[in-house]
């Protein structure tokens, strides 16, 4: 026992892994998500050198006007806030890869004393324990630990999709805000300039007091548009720096483009658009991931539920005037008062819910496709109608 017990230990923190390797690879399967899916590289900031470095690259993307490329590429690489998704993404690598980590063996010392007519006897006992059920069930606990690291590269690429939405929804509403100021601005001042005009041609006697009126209602009603104009712009402007984590002194650098980009000639077909939108059903997939990992855990549940703790140790005692006793001992814990009849039916329940979610999911999908293709088309019909 003594001789195989440390090789069983090796061969477990073998196949467990690392937990740092597990995260780095997770990291840079994000890397090649977001290159494949945004053309943008992602950063994760882990010492200062790095913050500064990155910190002067934005500054110099901050020197022009802001293209929502480089808005996308500042998000990826220096907003706090898709800082600490990454890092939430690595808690959750590293507490998958422990997860299926097998207990540490438990050594246990004794040291007693016996006095009798002889004299003073003394008795010592060692052990070295292990749960072999752990061991016997660390494949099943390595393929759970997998599938949550899938779970965690899936939920972080649907954390970097959302954020590159976010941000180009928030650049395009910054730019489209300031257009529409500035659109604002030169009606308030035609209309301030008819009303002067106005009032000028009364007191000449060419205008009557109700065509003055309504020329300085027109003013009046411009003015107050170009305000809430302007706190638009303002508000859509400082949305955008929040959604890129600028600093203040970055936030008074920032400089916008002057109008959005120009439409494309024709739309997108709806066969190609809902291709695309369905491959990046993110949701669809974790969701299918889950489900395959609640049926692995189920067979799991129906073992463990009947028998949940398998304990070996070598024994080693020693006797003053007597010769060392070696052997081993087990430990199983009997099913009498906790049948598991309550683990094996909230498994099979989990796994129902996992099993009709995945399936609402999967009918849910092409409908929402159809509807976001709609509004994207209306939304194009619209903005060519307009321009």
């Amino acid at each position: 026992m003594r001789a195989s017990l440390p090789i069983s230990l090796l061969a477990a923190t073998v196949l467990t892994g690392c937990a740092s390797v597990a995260i780095d690879e997770n990291f840079a399967e994000v890397e090649r998500f977001a290159r494949e899916q945004t053309g943008s590289e992602v950063r994760w900031l882990r010492s200062d050198p790095e913050r500064e470095a990155m910190r002067a690259e934005v500054d110099r993307l901050l020197a022009q006007p802001l293209a929502i490329d480089d808005a996308v590429r500042i998000a990826l690489g220096y907003s706090p806030a898709f800082q600490s998704l990454l890092a939430e993404a690595a808690v959750a690598s590293a507490d998958a890869t422990g997860s299926a980590r097998i207990g540490n063996p438990v050594f246990t010392f004794e040291r007693l004393f016996r006095s009798g007519a002889e004299g003073r006897e003394l008795d010592i006992g060692r052990s070295l324990g292990i749960s072999l059920f752990d061991l016997l069930f660390l494949p099943a606990r390595l393929e759970q630990a997998e599938f949550r690291q899938q779970q965690t590269r899936l939920q972080s690429s649907i954390a970097l999709l959302s954020t590159v939405t976010e941000v180009r929804q928030a650049w395009v509403d910054a730019v489209a805000a300031r257009q529409v100021a500035r659109y604002r601005e030169e009606v308030a001042t035609a209309a301030g300039t008819a009303a002067e005009l106005a009032r000028r041609m009364q007191a000449t006697g060419n205008f009557s007091r109700l065509q003055r009126a309504r020329e300085q209602a027109l003013a009046a009603e411009e003015t107050a548009n170009l305000i809430r104009a302007r706190q638009n712009a303002t508000a859509a402007r400082e949305t955008l720096i929040q959604r890129l984590g600028l600093t203040p002194s970055q936030a008074q650098a920032l400089r916008l483009p002057d109008q959005l980009p120009a439409l494309p000639e024709a739309p997108m077909d709806e066969a190609t658009a809902g291709a695309a939108l369905l491959e990046n059903r993110l949701d669809v997939r974790i969701a299918r991931t889950d489900l395959d990992r609640t049926a692995k855990s189920l067979g799991l549940t129906r073992v463990t539920s009947v028998v949940n703790g398998l304990h070996v140790a070598g024994v080693r005692n020693s006797e003053t005037g007597e010769s060392t006793q070696r052997g081993f001992e087990l430990e199983l814990p009997l099913p009498l008062f906790d049948l598991g009849d309550a683990a094996r039916a909230g498994g099979e329940a989990r796994y129902l819910a996992a099993f009709n979610r995945t399936l609402e999911l999967a009918s849910n999908a092409s409908s929402q496709v159809r509807v976001a293709y709609e509004g994207y088309r209306s939304a194009y019909d619209l903005a060519r109608h307009y321009r």
